[in-house]
């Protein structure tokens, strides 16, 4: 091995540890590592920021932008209004939204599909009275699923398009992933919709009860001078609480918690009641009991502003500005005149005042905002708008010019006249004109995170592979499965490179995976084809745990999911996409 292969496998090793610890953003992780192999002299100077304008980098920041101009144009939308029906089973419910999700996947970046779908899915758990979380893990498996079908449904799929064309001097095709991505995504939604939701844990405890498990809000109500409650017992409350199905947990006096719940205090004027409670009992709650939310201040200068006040849920993304930061700490008040009355969070309880505790992702935010600029807020924090409301549109009635521009595209793409990344480009600057995207929003669409990581990324693996160490790795595979037949050494790779995917970035895992499956072809004297279909699967296949893929963590906290809750059904999925994956490669890409 030499200095150079033993530094950059360092360096990997630093980054890989780095993003299973997750003390650190994955942009920031992997910028650093450029960083320090551009010092180190592993990667060229010149070739330092080559990422950044990579093909891969473009195609999947004008993918984000596209996917936002058909939700605002309303053009998805003619699908998902009609989905709301709590009339039908459990197991159909699952399969239509499914369906819908991987289709709309395929063509759109899948996280904006289910950021689209989520609201939708939740609404309809709520009209039937179930837990939402028997439908979402379901849903956001649906839309990883559809996302291996073509060229623009996943970054793997983008990346190992591009790591061909540099490679072998020809990229894949819009519909070079269809055959066995249709195949992996047909199986593996059949077996979500018929088997799979009913391996997921039951957390709803009676029946009606999806509400709450939804949203079990650890939330403050602050009590304000001349209070009638002034001089009684924390525990008087409790008969009203019940009433409005409030939970008091405890009491903050001089911004410190009281030790235990404290039902024998005595309140005083700016005692802060900490409880836990749906968005609609904690309103009843204090409403019953003349409270004030936990800014009463904030709470006058938003009512003295005449518009009124609406209540916001939105569920934390990994990539939101709040996220690993108070709201106090991003200037939610000041910035946007909003106040944050509550955090769900998988049942754990909060030990410092709601506005200075720490929101991670997965989290659902309760907010107080001025009346119809609750898209707003939630767009300048980052996250999800989970009540219907998030599903407003802008130009209803440029629905069709949006639909027919992105198909031109695609139709373009796909027979070879136009290059991807120009087509994409020219629906981008289409949606500008025709106003279905405001020019001031085009980049707030675009995840620079993953940007970041796509940019720093692809120098290190192609420095990796530059300097012979994804055919170590590749030698190393090629030992370990000698003698074995080819489907054996493609189950291989595929089970290795989904360990990855499952506790990586799905990206990162593909920039590393995809050279050592052409490295691997190359050793066996056999086409590479096989072996990056089998890395497009199986880096796209993260269904284990939460952090293995962006839509598993987005539906964390609204489906009230613990970490260890997705292998149940990720398992079996995992393996019966390499079952029916494998047979498929080997049919239609033989070697």
């Amino acid at each position: 091995m030499t200095l150079d292969q033993s530094l950059l496998f360092a360096l990997f090793g630093a980054v890989f540890a780095l993003l299973l610890w997750g003390r650190f953003r994955y942009d920031l992780v992997a910028f650093g590592a450029l960083m320090v192999a551009v010092v180190l002299g592993v990667v060229q100077t010149k070739d330092a920021f080559s990422g950044f304008g990579h093909p891969a980098t473009l195609v999947v920041a004008l993918v984000l932008i596209v996917s936002a101009g058909l939700v605002k144009s309303g053009a998805v939308h003619l699908i998902t209004r009609t989905l709301v029906d709590q009339s039908r089973a459990l197991g159909l419910h699952i399969a239509l939204m499914g369906s819908v999700g991987a289709v709309l996947s395929a063509f759109m970046n899948n996280v904006a599909a289910l950021a689209l779908l989520m609201p939708v899915d939740i609404q309809t758990a709520r009209k039937a009275g179930r837990a939402p979380g028997k439908s979402l893990m379901p849903l956001s498996f649906a839309t990883i699923l559809g996302g291996m079908v073509t060229l623009i449904g996943t970054p793997p799929n983008i990346i190992i398009a591009s790591i061909r064309h540099d490679t072998l001097g020809e990229p894949f095709r819009m519909f070079d992933f269809a055959p066995v991505g249709l195949v992996a995504a047909a199986a593996g939604l059949a077996f979500v919709a018929l088997f799979g939701w009913r391996l997921i844990p039951d957390r709803s405890g009676a029946a009606g009860a999806s509400d709450r498990q939804l949203a079990p809000y650890i939330a403050e109500l602050t009590v304000p001078e001349g209070s009638e409650l002034l001089g009684q017992r924390l525990g008087s409350l409790e008969s009203e609480a019940e009433k409005a199905d409030v939970a008091i947990l405890g009491l903050i006096r001089g911004g410190k918690r009281r030790y235990g719940r404290a039902s024998g205090a005595l309140l005083q004027a700016g005692d802060t009641i900490v409880l836990e409670a749906t968005p609609e009992a904690l309103d009843e709650f204090r409403a019953a009991l003349h409270l004030d939310f936990s800014d009463a201040a904030r709470e006058e200068k938003l009512k003295a502003a005449g518009d009124g006040l609406e209540l916001v849920e939105v569920v934390v993304t990994d990539s939101a500005r709040i996220a690993g930061r108070s709201a106090q700490g991003v200037g939610l008040a000041w910035r946007q005149s909003a106040v944050l009355l509550g955090i769900a969070r998988q049942g754990q309880r909060m030990q410092r005042h709601i506005r200075q505790t720490e929101v991670v992702p997965g989290d659902i935010l309760l907010l107080l905002c001025p009346r119809d600029r609750g898209n707003e807020v939630a767009d300048w924090l980052g996250c999800l708008p989970l009540a219907a409301r998030g599903l407003s549109v802008t130009a209803n009635d440029k629905t069709w010019w949006a639909i027919g521009l992105f198909a031109a595209a695609v139709l373009a793409a796909s027979v070879g006249l136009l290059y991807l990344p120009v087509a994409l480009g020219l629906v981008a600057v289409g949606y500008v004109l025709l106003k279905i995207l405001p020019v001031t929003e085009l980049y707030d669409h675009v995840e620079w995170p993953v940007v970041v990581l796509l940019g720093s990324m692809i120098p290190l693996g192609q420095a990796l592979e530059q300097s012979g160490g994804t055919e170590l790795l590749a030698h190393a595979l090629v030992g370990l499965t000698q003698g074995l037949p080819a489907w054996a050494i493609l189950t291989v790779l595929m089970v290795v490179t989904m360990t990855l995917s499952d506790v990586l970035n799905n990206t990162a895992t593909a920039i590393v995976a995809a050279p050592v499956g052409i490295s691997m072809a190359k050793a066996l004297d056999v086409s590479a084809d096989p072996f990056l279909m089998a890395v497009a699967v199986a880096a796209s296949a993260a269904f284990l745990t939460p952090i293995g893929h962006k839509n598993n963590t987005l539906v964390l906290g609204p489906g009230g999911y613990r970490f260890g809750d997705y292998w149940r059904m990720g398992l079996p999925l995992e393996i019966l996409v390499v079952a029916v994956s494998v047979p498929a490669i080997l049919l239609f890409w033989p070697l």
